[in-house]
């Protein structure tokens, strides 16, 4: 009998679109989007909050465009960020139209609540005149009246024919540059919605639970939901929303990825929740490690385990492996092999030099896996 191996994901065939120079779908990575909560028309800190995105690695950037001076603060803030803008567009099919003359490389519309068909050609028109993609958003908060009527509460099904209705309608206007989300606040009901949308079309998914909550109950929520749909090969580009600084969503939506493999962005902490065993103080060590490395994008693996148990093991399986010894003397291990042991005091400044220098080794041998086409540049960013 054949066994899947473990570890596999195979990632549903889809479209590829382009969100500016950003692709998404076919066999593009998986790309970590959030959105902006500032006033958009104080470009000044909208512009700064993308640009703290930005550092942390976020590759498509929504911002809200309510009223029109939102879309002409859309044409100052464009020009100060390097990442492709999509423009939340709501009902009025004028602020979409501005929104592409602005520079956005995105519109989140859903088509049918725009207004008559004609409204909807002009939508299409401004953003094939602009090379704008588009992202059709259907949400369970806000189904058509006809589908709750139909099908009595929200659900999988009235969400994906929501969905369906919304896709029609650009096709028949000979559009094809488009994405879809099909967010619901509840778990369940997000990935069954996900599964019955992917098992009907093709087009690149937008995943994500919506109102997920705070940092903490959002991040759980979201873990369960995105994870399932990740793991069953589900999901072009993905958001974590929370109620919390964008730049978190970001973090866990990078965090999301690396844990299933999927896509490699900075230092892999793997630590213990240390216990009596424990020779150093784990919890704090890992704490101001985080804080110390996050400036660090190479893809890389660092384990810092309390004791003489799994230590070993772990470290085995790393860049960098550090395991907590007795008398206050500790055992460093370099790509897998023990190395040179280190005392209390020095613990964390000499960990961050080493990870700094191991990640310099690695790009250099990614870049030279890059130009022969192999290695772990393959599953990086």
């Amino acid at each position: 009998m054949s066994v899947r191996p473990y570890r596999d994901i195979y990632r549903r065939k889809s479209r590829q679109i382009s969100v500016g120079e950003v692709k998404v779908g076919g066999d593009a990575p998986i790309t970590v989007q959030s959105m902006t909560n500032t006033l958009t028309t104080d470009v000044a800190a909208t512009v700064a909050q993308v640009q703290a995105m930005e550092a942390a690695g976020v590759d498509i950037v929504r911002i809200s465009c309510p009223d029109e001076g939102s879309t002409e603060a859309l044409a100052k803030i464009i020009p100060q960020i390097s990442v492709p803008v999509v423009a939340d567009i709501h009902f009025h099919y004028k602020r979409a139209i501005e929104a592409a003359e602005a520079g956005a490389a995105c519109l989140r519309i859903n088509p049918g609540n725009i207004g008559s068909s004609e409204r909807v050609r002009e939508v299409v028109k401004a953003a094939k005149d602009h090379g704008c993609s588009m992202r059709i958003g259907v949400n369970a908060g806000s189904l058509e009246r006809d589908l709750l009527e139909k099908y009595g509460e929200p659900c999988p099904e009235a969400m994906v024919d929501s969905a369906l209705n919304h896709i029609r309608i650009l096709e028949d206007n000979d559009f094809f540059e488009f994405k879809i989300s099909c967010k619901a606040s509840d778990v369940f009901l997000a990935v069954a919605a996900y599964q019955g949308l992917a098992d009907v079309c093709d087009y690149p998914l937008h995943i994500g639970v919506t109102e997920a909550g705070g940092l903490r109950i959002g991040t759980i929520k979201s873990s369960i939901g995105l994870g399932a749909l990740l793991w069953a090969g589900i999901g072009d580009t993905l958001r974590v929303s929370l109620s919390a600084d964008p730049v978190e969503e970001v973090k866990v939506g990078f965090d999301l990825l690396k844990s299933l493999n999927l896509r490699h962005r900075g230092v892999n902490v793997i630590s213990c929740p240390s216990c009596a065993r424990q020779q150093f103080d784990v919890i704090q060590t890992v704490e101001v490690l985080e804080k110390r490395l996050a400036h660090i994008t190479t893809p890389m693996t660092l384990s810092v385990i309390g004791c003489v148990v799994n230590g070993p093991g772990e470290a085995r399986e790393t860049d960098i492996g550090f395991t907590g010894g007795g008398n206050g003397t500790h055992q460093v291990y370099v790509s897998g092999l023990q190395d040179h042991r280190l005392k209390d005091e020095n613990i964390v400044d000499h960990l961050v030099e080493l990870v700094e220098a191991k990640a310099s080794e690695i790009e250099a041998e990614m870049e030279a896996e890059k130009a022969a086409g192999t290695g772990r540049n393959a599953a990086a960013e």
